[in-house]
């Protein structure tokens, strides 16, 4: 439900504030209108318990295209969890589409065909290219329609992805199914020799509600405010999969398809992640942590050893509990696949001491500093409920040019959350940045969060600066919070480059 459908429905103003029998006069308006979640209100988000599967399916891999190649949205089937249920896909009989990878220099070239009831586009999360074609949510797609995405790929290696984006359908058509990984590479990243073919793997981890028939994508007014979270934690469009291994280094790719939900990544036996890249690429140097947070959009690059354990031994990576994720985040942990060792084999790969050549941007070269404060609408009278999360306290106006920057400046831009009771990653569209401070909260900023991102996860309590060098892709961009439900009703503000 979007936030002027919800002042609507529940006769409220935008600045109202629910004291003594107004409490009851917006309850019976919750009530109709369905937003009370079971027996009770979930005006403030719950969490969404996983539960494990059997661990006993093969993670598939999506095949692998160029970038010249079709998508085509489609509701179509897919088998997951031993189960043929209804989803959406960009290709027939699974949900997620192909993987596209290309080389840094090259044009891609692809065809989206919209075979969905409904309008939709493609938005290239991460990648740097014209207005254009970058996927705007209102630059959708017709029904029975098509679209000729044509733009030059001119950025360092790196792991993107792609998603629907239109105007208030983004979160459920991707939690319905339909997402892809981009892949780039260069010359650079080749001359690392990182573990490559087999003992690369990419890893789609999404969170979905099955049933019998479907993929359901039904919020209640509180899930419109923490986000939508499922049960069954998916990587690749199946259920709980394992995957076999030898005794040697592999290079994992992973993405943070999910909606809503955050990971707190770790391998159950304590050994090392070892960060290569993140959004924007390889960082200037390896970085070894034993956990690690990743947002919905956020992408990782990892390096894992799994030289000196013997065959038959299970590894598990797992999401596990962590603090200060609102009231929806981070309470529970558990399994999300399985690695089985099954294959000895020696390894001649050393980790490199320096990656890429990651120069950091100062602050002093920015022009200019805006300041986002990151607002939701308060209620009282014991209600204690925070929702429908806002920008400068905006949402979201097709008609309206909320920032206008100059081509080819460089600017500092605060995502203060310092007042909010819920998680934002704050994603833009068009531009890679540096993170520079966060203050508040965690207070600090993790190893994943050097070199370059165009997602930042904003807790609540934080403050977060990053500095952006904005290009000559002159045009109107979005920037919002990456959790879709959040941007659907409306956290989501446009900025043009001039």
């Amino acid at each position: 439900m979007k936030r002027r459908e919800f002042i609507k429905n529940t006769g409220l103003g935008t600045g109202s504030i629910i004291a003594g029998s107004s409490a009851l006069t917006f309850l019976a308006a919750c009530k109709k209108n369905n937003m009370m979640n079971g027996s009770g209100m979930n005006m403030s988000g719950q969490p969404v318990p996983v539960t494990e599967g059997s661990f006993s399916r093969l993670l598939p891999i999506p095949n692998t295209v160029t970038g010249n190649t079709t998508l085509t949205a489609q509701a179509t089937m897919a088998n997951i969890n031993g189960s043929n249920i209804s989803a959406l896909g960009y290709q027939a009989n699974g949900i997620l589409g192909p993987t596209i990878r290309v080389n840094n220099g090259v044009n891609a070239n692809i065809n989206f065909q919209n075979n969905l009831s409904e309008k939709s586009n493609i938005h290239w999360h991460g990648l740097k290219i014209p207005a254009n074609m970058d996927g705007h949510p209102e630059a959708v797609i017709n029904s029975g329609s098509g679209f000729n995405y044509q733009f030059a790929i001119n950025q360092r290696a790196g792991l993107c992805w792609y998603h629907p984006h239109p105007e208030g359908a983004t979160a459920r058509q991707a939690f319905q199914g339909l997402a892809g990984l981009f892949i780039i590479n260069d010359a650079e990243e080749a001359a690392l020799n990182m573990p490559s073919g087999i003992y690369e793997i990419p890893l789609v981890i999404q969170d979905k509600r099955l049933t019998a028939s479907g993929i359901a994508y039904n919020p209640s007014m509180g899930e419109v405010m923490s986000g939508y979270m499922g049960e069954t934690i998916i990587v690749n469009g199946e259920a709980s999969p394992y995957t076999e291994v030898a005794t040697r280094y592999y290079r994992l790719r992973i993405l943070n398809g999910s909606n809503a939900r955050i990971y707190n990544l770790a391998l159950s036996n304590n050994a090392d992640l070892i960060i290569i890249g993140n959004d924007g690429g390889l960082l200037k140097n390896p970085a070894t942590v034993k956990t690690i947070l990743l947002a919905p959009g956020e992408r990782l690059d990892v390096l894992v050893n799994f030289a000196g354990l013997t065959i038959g031994t299970e590894v598990y990576l797992e999401s596990r509990m962590f603090d200060n994720g609102g009231s929806a985040q981070g309470k529970q942990g558990f399994k999300i696949m399985k690695f089985k060792i099954t294959q000895t084999l020696s390894d001649s790969f050393t980790l490199p001491v320096a990656l890429s050549a990651v120069n950091s941007i100062p602050a002093s070269s920015s022009s200019k500093t805006r300041n986002f404060i990151i607002n939701a609408m308060q209620m009282s009278g014991g209600m204690n409920m925070t929702g429908i999360h806002r920008i400068n306290d905006k949402t979201y106006d097709k008609n309206r040019i909320d920032e206008n920057v100059s081509a080819n400046a460089t600017e500092i831009w605060v995502f203060d959350n310092s007042q909010g009771d819920e998680p934002h990653p704050m994603h833009l569209h068009g531009v890679h940045f540096q993170v520079l401070e966060r203050s508040g909260g965690r207070g600090q900023l993790t190893v994943s969060e050097s070199g370059w991102k165009d997602t930042v996860l904003v807790m609540p309590r934080e403050t977060v600066k990053i500095i952006i060098p904005f290009s000559t892709l002159t045009g109107v961009f979005v920037f919002h919070c990456h959790n879709l439900e959040h941007e659907d009703d409306g956290m989501m503000l446009q900025y043009q480059l001039t």
